[in-house]
């Protein structure tokens, strides 16, 4: 007798190895019995991407993830896909991304600031890499190590001429690399775009929920962090600098034009009961993805026309979707399939989710 598809997947741990220290906090909220930061600093908890990771090709499916669903086990979330791809994901998705999420979700933990870094466009993608996604990013700030005054480096605040910062990266002088940037802070609540061809860097002591487009390219132009040295092949993609600094946006934007333009506004969307709901990633900033923030205080209803994955980033409550009822606590994530067009939402105490979905497809 075949299977049906579930209402509702938990998603299961997925820690991917990165060139960067951190993931205490993922371990604390694993309940790990001894919490400490590591080269597993991600959690990639929607993915049907492979992680790139220099010696580690060896580990065929790292970076997918795994979804649970209650008696019928768990399987990698390609594999439910290959089961599912219609109550999954809908037909016209499917006809525009095939059988893939068409983003990637993820936790960040850091414990060391990133790599100065840059990720293509679109369209640089389609014209060097052959692949029809860039990766522009979502950052969803959680919260910060109590140690450290949290903040970014996004776009440049000091252009620099191209021959100099070309020098400083074959040099590696970070001093001269970094004094083209100024640190921009943040805080727990603050979301923002990092589109393609911006430099940008992620810096100690935060965790926060990361959407993107479903691809891990990335150029990088300091190869040593945390005492961790690049290999040659992932610092410029396997090519050269000439090809990496081709990626980069060379324009200068002040702090406030940073603040101004990425930092994301919510915006108010009607809730059929008690709460608020906003969007967040929508077109207004990317056609790569869409965000929402849910505020529950009661019961409130939720209708799409898609799949969806709700992340807990505050409270607890209930989900109800089809005939499964699911408990959810904070960090809890719990993917939604595109044949459940309505769900329930039930919180006592309060509880705050964030709703990943695709891009839109009404123009297909």
């Amino acid at each position: 007798m075949r299977m049906s598809c579930p209402a509702a997947f938990r998603i299961e741990p997925n820690r991917v190895w990165r060139t960067y220290l951190g993931g205490r906090t993922l371990d604390e909220i694993s309940g790990a019995e001894h919490p400490e930061d590591s080269h597993f600093p991600e959690d990639w908890m929607v993915s049907t991407t492979l992680a790139k990771n220099v010696g580690r090709e060896y580990l065929a499916t790292e970076g997918l993830s795994s979804l649970s669903s209650s008696g019928n086990g768990t399987r990698f979330l390609s594999e439910w896909l290959e089961l599912f791809p219609v109550e999954i994901l809908g037909k016209r998705h499917l006809a525009r991304f095939g059988k893939s999420a068409g983003f990637l979700l993820k936790y960040l933990d850091s414990s060391i600031r990133l790599h100065m870094q840059c990720h293509p466009t679109v369209s640089f993608s389609r014209h060097f890499l052959n692949s029809e996604h860039g990766k522009s990013e979502g950052y969803l700030i959680l919260g910060s190590r109590p140690e450290v005054d949290p903040y970014i480096y996004l776009g440049f605040q000091h252009l620099p001429e191209r021959a100099f910062f070309r020098k400083a990266v074959l040099e590696q002088d970070e001093k001269a690399l970094l004094s083209c940037f100024e640190k921009i802070p943040v805080r727990p609540g603050d979301v923002f775009f990092v589109p393609g061809g911006f430099p940008h860097a992620i810096g100690e002591g935060i965790f926060m929920i990361e959407i993107m487009e479903p691809s891990d390219f990335a150029v990088r132009i300091e190869f040593e962090r945390g005492g961790y040295v690049l290999p040659e092949q992932a610092r410029f993609m396997g090519r050269d600098v000439d090809f990496a600094l081709s990626m980069f946006e060379f324009r200068e934007r002040s702090v406030e034009e940073i603040r101004h333009e990425q930092f994301v506004l919510p915006r108010r969307l009607p809730l059929t009961g008690e709460g608020e709901r906003f969007s967040l990633f929508d077109s207004r900033y990317t056609n790569c993805f869409r965000v929402e923030l849910v505020r529950i205080h009661g019961v409130a209803n939720l209708e799409h026309d898609g799949f969806r994955v709700l992340v807990v980033t505050e409270g607890e409550g209930v989900v109800y979707a089809g005939k499964e009822t699911l408990g959810l606590k904070r960090f809890d994530r719990v993917l939604i399939p595109h044949w459940i067009d309505s769900i329930r939402l039930e919180s006592r105490r309060g509880m705050t989710l964030a709703v990943a979905r695709p891009p839109e497809t009404e123009n297909l």
